[in-house]
């Protein structure tokens, strides 16, 4: 009899004929270890600090009210004014300063390679003789090893503190340096040196569990980002995560900006009550309307929601939830002594610290605020009778928003009453009451004395199905999403719309994924590549505008070292988000763009790297690699990466476009095989179902489905796939293979 692991070997090592494209398409190799830099003398604390001081930088950017809003700490790593730091001590969408040691005040002119996974930034500044540290080895690093950091620890300029370096450690899938050293806000971005001066790491966070414990990213990983660049000119860095001016403005300060396809509220505003509000330029009908909007708050004693009927100036009216409870307040002036409270309640519906759906219908002498779909507050107030619409946000609260919308009459939120039924009959009745437990121990009386192994069996119970409900809601997820995919690829070839189809294999693994401000954030990148294209541009002219547009301007890249296992370069929307990914998805991207200025690039499915063709109506082809920056791609080079990757010469067949399905076939197929080297057995057979739903007769993944749903437990649908393999009888299946998997499903073998 065989085990489930046994078979899981068995099968993929003998059901398969063929498993080289089941490798992660564009896997590289890591490169060789670098040798290790020869001793040199060892330095006393107080030498290293007076030379190494030199070369620190304080970094701070200015708010909207141009005020110091922040400040931390970068090191000189190139004469020329290149500069390393954190990504998250430059933040997004900020102006950007940098004051050196002797006291000189630098603009930052750009921001010369940035990669989200690592937290690491380099910045260029307009200088020529800047003192610049070594960069040492950090895989030559030693346990125990003495090391100072310096920075600016809370504002406190230059300081440096000494300990050793405690260990190595992988956190979220990175390898950190472990420092045993005391690390304060201030600190992040400075250096870790070694006692020959050279740096080690960059220093990047403190310890949650004890003050005298932090974290730095090895400087190998900084290398990485000066070996491969991606400048971003500070004029267009300015616009990441900035709100689109054609959709929102902001008033009353704070910091309003969006990602992944939500809007970010902090800092505090100028008005009373740290009030900041960002108002919709979407036209608003004529009452009645309705607007809605889901938010989150970090903290509930802050306050955010909407605001409608404003003036564009300090008076509207504010639904919004406020210290656990949910308010209905009339702004009508600049000061609370004008903002009469016209309803404050507590409601069971509001979820306190997760997303609660918030909507009003405004009507003549009626306002109906709703929270999760349940009506929770009803107003005749007429102070107010119309304006625009948006956002408000109070105090220091950090708020988050999705779905804003505005409509005569919106969508229901809630479920329907006959669904919501028919799950109840589903379901046992689980009750919610917050003196439950109470009430029932005090109803068992005589009896509660021998009651507690019961009541925790039923606890473990209902823990049991309120699981299987979480399973059963992620499973009409996925099914959803599929069932959109394919239908995606039932229609022609030429109406198939490539990024949607990517923004659905990224909302497979995350329904929070908002498809249609993804595709907004695309149409508005392509009209800030077209807007000063002519209307005869001819093809070079307009591959140039984008080129420069993606590369040049924006910063976008391939990512870098050992990084293809984040399955965030996956995901179109993040690649969007982060301008790093694959050579897939950044060739989608290219691709979409390219066909919406006008252009005709196909994707190129290379073994082991993707690429994109352009392909003129008139004159010859031209391969081009995305991954490098848009790089002109010859036949000869095509020939050498596949020789470099398979060991064989380019085939004709390898320069055959590739179509839409099978683009997002290769992607969902890179997801897969990173889901089975991290054994993510659910994750797993989510891939594979879509797959299989794009190509329903590939026997490849129906073996790998029956294989994981086995190892899952899931014996009738292991079963399933077994049985139409072997009614089947497709090429290349080891069909004796399917078969002992069979039996031992019907053996019931564990």
């Amino acid at each position: 009899m065989f085990d489930r692991l046994t078979f899981l070997k068995i099968c993929l090592f003998g059901c398969l004929s063929f498993v080289g494209h089941a490798v992660a398409w564009g896997d590289e190799p890591p490169p060789p270890p670098r040798p290790p830099a020869p001793l040199e003398p060892e330095q006393s604390v107080e030498q290293l600090t007076e030379s190494a001081k030199k070369s620190i930088v304080v970094i701070s950017f200015t708010g909207r009210d141009g005020r110091n809003s922040g400040l931390g700490t970068g090191f000189v790593i190139s004469a020329d004014g290149l500069i390393a730091t954190n990504l998250h001590v430059i933040g997004e969408g900020r102006p950007l300063n940098v004051q050196t040691s002797d006291g000189r005040n630098f603009e930052v002119k750009s921001v010369e390679a940035f990669d989200r996974h690592v937290d690491l930034a380099l910045i260029r500044v307009d200088a020529t003789d800047l003192p610049a540290l070594p960069l040492g080895d950090s895989d030559a690093i030693r346990q125990g090893q003495s090391v100072i950091v310096l920075g600016n620890p809370r504002g406190l300029k230059y300081s440096v503190v000494a300990g050793v370096i405690s260990g190595v450690q992988e956190i979220d899938r990175k390898t950190m340096l472990q420092l045993a050293i005391p690390i304060e806000p201030g600190n992040s971005g400075g250096p870790v040196l070694d006692r020959q001066g050279r740096v080690l790491g960059v220093v990047t966070m403190k310890s949650l569990v004890t003050d005298n414990l932090g974290f730095a990213m090895p400087v190998n990983e900084l290398k990485n980002l000066q070996e491969k660049p991606n400048p971003t000119l500070m004029a267009r860095w300015l616009t990441i995560g900035a709100l689109d001016p054609q959709e929102w403005t902001a008033l009353m300060g704070g910091r309003w900006k969006q990602r992944a396809g939500r809007i970010l509220a902090e800092g505090t505003g100028n008005g009373f009550g740290g009030r900041t509000v960002c108002l919709s330029t979407a036209p608003v009908p004529d009452a009645p309307f309705e607007i809605a909007v889901s938010v989150k708050l970090d903290n509930e004693e802050g306050a955010a929601g909407l605001a409608f009927c404003s003036d564009g100036g300090d008076k509207h009216y504010g639904f919004y939830p406020s210290g656990g409870k949910l308010r209905l307040t009339c702004f009508m002036g600049p000061d609370v002594n004008s903002w009469p409270v016209l309803a404050d309640v507590r409601s069971e519906h509001y979820r306190p610290g997760e997303w609660n759906h918030l909507k009003v219908r405004f009507q003549p002498k009626k306002i109906e605020c709703f929270v999760n779909g349940k009506l929770v507050i009803e107003s005749a107030d007429e102070r107010l009778t119309a304006g625009r619409v948006g956002l408000a946000k109070f105090r220091n609260t950090i708020a988050e928003f999705k779905g804003f919308r505005v409509g005569k009459e919106l969508p229901s939120d809630s479920v329907a009453p006959e669904l919501l039924a028919r799950l109840n009959e589903l379901t046992a009745e689980i009750g919610a009451r917050p003196s439950g437990g109470r009430e029932l121990a005090s109803r068992l009386g005589e009896q509660a004395k021998g009651s507690q192994t019961a009541l925790r069996e039923r606890a473990r119970e209902l823990d049991r199905q309120a699981a299987q409900l979480r399973q059963a809601a992620q499973s009409v997820h996925e099914q959803a999403v599929i069932e959109q995919l394919a239908g995606l690829f039932s229609r022609p070839e030429a109406e198939i719309e490539l990024f949607r189809a990517a923004l659905l294999v990224a909302q497979l693994d995350n329904e929070e994924v908002d498809l249609e401000s993804y595709l907004s954030e695309l149409d508005r990148m392509v009209r800030e590549t077209a807007k000063e294209l002519p209307a005869d541009a001819t093809d070079p002219v307009r591959l140039a505008a984008l080129n420069k547009y993606l590369f040049s301007e924006c910063g976008f890249h391939g990512t870098r070292g050992d990084h293809y296992d984040h399955r965030s370069n996956s995901y179109v929307n993040e690649v969007l988000d982060d301008r790093e990914g694959l050579p897939i998805t950044l060739s989608v991207i290219y691709i979409e763009m390219a066909r919406k200025i006008g252009v005709n690039v196909v994707g190129v499915g290379l073994p082991s790297h993707f690429v994109v063709r352009h392909e003129p109506a008139e004159g010859p082809s031209q391969l081009i690699d995305v991954y490098e920056r848009a790089a002109n791609l010859s036949r000869e080079e095509a020939d050498a990466m596949v020789k470099a990757n398979l060991g064989r010469p380019l085939q004709a067949s390898d320069l055959e476009s590739t179509t839409k399905r099978a683009m997002i076939i290769r992607m969902l197929t890179n997801l897969r095989g990173l889901a089975e080297r991290q054994r993510d057995h659910e994750s797993h057979v989510r891939y594979l179902d879509a797959i299989i739903a794009l190509d329903p007769d590939s026997a490849d993944p129906r073996v790998r489905r029956a294989i994981v749903r086995f190892m899952l437990g899931r014996r009738d649908d292991a079963l399933a796939d077994a049985n139409w393999l072997l009614e089947k009888k497709p090429d290349g299946i080891n069909l004796n293979q399917v078969e002992d998997l069979r039996q031992a499903i019907l053996r019931g073998d564990r």
